[in-house]
């Protein structure tokens, strides 16, 4: 298993860079489940992959509780049956994460109110302070 994963717009990540192990899944599943390691454990050192270092710097700052302090991801796939769909689940999962990091998000530019809108603004409160003004005692 030496051939490098790509997620989309070319990052890698190496396939000998992923430490998968299996193990027995949780949950019901009769006297199969107690005899079958179907279960996937993957875990990547993010410090220690060939990932570009600004990647490397997102992943390290998400606060992800699948992530240990050390900076290593760790993902336990156990929805199928089959050991190779939950390798395929956890390799994916993984590739989704780094996705998520991978382009920025878009920077927040405050914008001003336009001329119109604060008007109708003021002359909304203008409005409501005659209609609050009108509550009070009658002066004759």
């Amino acid at each position: 298993m030496t051939t490098p994963r790509q997620t989309a717009d070319a990052v890698l990540v190496d396939a000998a860079e992923i430490e998968l192990t299996a193990i027995r899944a949780q949950g019901p599943g009769g006297q199969n489940v107690n005899k079958v390691s179907s279960a996937i454990h993957l875990r990547f050192d993010i410090r220690a992959s060939s990932l570009p270092e600004e990647i490397k710097e997102r992943l390290l700052a998400l606060h992800d509780r699948r992530m240990t302090a050390e900076g290593v991801i760790v993902l336990k796939a156990q929805q199928a049956r089959s050991q190779e769909k939950n390798r395929e689940d956890a390799i994916r999962r993984l590739q989704a994460i780094i996705e998520s990091v991978r382009t920025l998000p878009a920077i927040r530019r405050a914008t001003k109110p336009t001329y119109g809108s604060q008007r109708k603004r003021l002359e909304k409160k203008t409005g409501r302070s005659l209609v609050k003004s009108m509550r009070g005692k009658v002066n004759e």
